[in-house]
């Protein structure tokens, strides 16, 4: 052995160790709560404590407050006040030369005020229509967020299941590793095995260790990122209780298109603002169109007059008026026409941006069941090749243990076999990713989770 390998060694060891000794004292020091977590209960939770749902939810209730006849301009405006003021004024003597007379002069009139617009050209109607849609479109971004939420609860969940199971690979690899650096060691005192022979087993069985550990870490990440998304504060250890399989879901491609331009709410919501786009033309046709309003109310003015040397004098009136006013814009630099004429090109956008958003869609739906195709054949070799590696495992290790095969060709084995597992592990997660998306696509996630 060089000088180089047994440096090698020793880092690798002294790494190990010092990685064991701080999960270990992680462990002890942290000790969170234990809870069995579905997914059905994962995706209970997510839904409830998500933060970007909270958010639409709000969104949606603002829409709703503002889908109102008030809001709209259906109904009166109505004002209930005072004017008052007080004044004193010293003039020149009109009768008496020299002198000055001075008077005060107090002044109150409450007054009630009612304005009405009773005609703008159908804009009250049409707005309200404009606000109905807002709130369609308002519980449509929220059903998006929803749908992104499943799905990304949905992945997590089962990467994190991924995880487990590729570590109860390296655990299986591990204890492979340490039985065959065991039985290396005890041949050599024996005399059947050389020095080589045990270090090359030590440094297959320290490389395992290392990837076990590698492997723990990249479980504590997928829970925590699960945890992040179920909105879950609390330091809690979760015992996922789903098994990491998957339901083959028997897709067709033209069921898929149909329910996609049928279902998907990213469309739908695209043809909501459309909606919302045609009812803003409509509003800009409608300042073409003569303003019919009432104002209309009440005053009642009380005044003291009062000289000095004099008694006050006191008035008092009462007012009632209804006036109508019927204004029609003849000329104000083009603007209206210019609106109308920009109302026009942004629906046409709109129209341009649904084609488009169809088309993408199209072809992303149709990339991915030829994905989801390939993948399912994948699932299917997976299962096939792990068969075949563990097959080959038990065979290769009696095969060791008599001195058949060399420790080099029962490394290969091992390292077969890991591969194996882990493709099998992550093509059912790519199956499961793949579907997922479909589900997304064609509008029918909600409805699955």
């Amino acid at each position: 052995m060089t000088y180089q390998q047994m440096k090698r060694i020793k880092r690798i060891t002294i790494a190990a160790v010092a990685l064991i000794l701080l999960i270990s004292a992680q462990s002890l020091n942290a000790q969170p709560m234990v809870q069995d977590l579905s997914l059905a209960d994962a995706l209970a939770v997510g839904l409830e404590n998500n933060y970007q749902i909270r958010i639409s939810d709000e969104s949606v209730r603002i829409a709703e407050n503002n889908d109102s006849w008030g809001a709209a301009g259906m109904f009166p405006s109505i004002s209930l006040g005072a004017f008052q003021y007080n004044r004193y004024d010293a003039a020149d003597s009109r009768t008496v030369p020299g002198e000055r007379d001075e008077y005060y002069t107090n002044f109150i009139a409450p007054y009630i005020n009612l304005n009405w617009s009773l005609f703008k050209g159908f804009a009250v109607h049409i707005t309200k229509d404009k606000l109905g849609a807002l709130l369609e479109y308002s519980e449509g971004y929220a059903t998006i967020v929803v749908e992104n939420t499943i799905q990304g609860i949905v992945l997590a969940y089962y990467n994190a299941l991924l995880q487990e199971e590729l570590l109860e690979v390296t655990v299986e690899v591990k204890a492979l590793s340490r039985d065959r650096y065991n039985y290396m060691t005890f041949k050599k005192d024996l005399g059947g095995a050389v020095t080589y022979d045990v270090l090359q087993a030590k440094n297959a069985y320290l490389d395992d260790s290392t990837t076990n550990l590698l492997q723990q870490l990249n479980v504590r990440n997928a829970y925590l990122n699960l945890r992040l998304l179920l909105g879950e504060e609390q330091d809690i250890q979760y015992q996922l209780t789903d098994e990491f399989q998957v339901q083959m879901i028997g897709f067709s491609l033209d069921s898929l298109l149909q329910e996609m331009l049928s279902s998907n709410n990213t469309i739908r919501n695209q043809y909501v603002n459309q909606e919302i786009l045609k009812k803003d033309v409509k509003l800009a046709k409608s300042n073409m169109y003569p303003v019919l309003s009432l104002n209309g109310g009440f005053d009642h003015y009380n005044s003291r007059a009062k000289y000095v040397d004099n008694d006050p004098l006191y008035t008092n009136s009462l007012d009632y008026y209804a006036n109508f006013t019927l204004s029609f814009n003849l000329f104000n630099g083009g603007n209206v026409r210019r609106g109308i004429r920009n109302a026009r090109i942004s629906e046409r956008i709109g129209e341009l941006e649904i084609d488009e958003m169809e088309i993408s869609l199209t072809n992303l739906l149709k990339t991915d069941f030829e994905l989801f195709n390939i993948r399912k054949e994948l699932y299917m070799v997976s299962v096939a090749n792990l068969e075949s590696a563990s097959l080959n495992m038990e065979i290769s290790t009696e095969k060791f243990r008599s001195g058949a095969i060399n420790s080099f060709n029962f490394r290969d084995v091992q390292v077969i076999y890991l591969r194996a597992a882990a493709s099998k592990y992550q093509a059912i997660y790519n199956l499961i990713d793949i579907q997922t998306e479909l589900l997304r696509l064609s509008g029918g996630i909600i409805n699955e989770f």
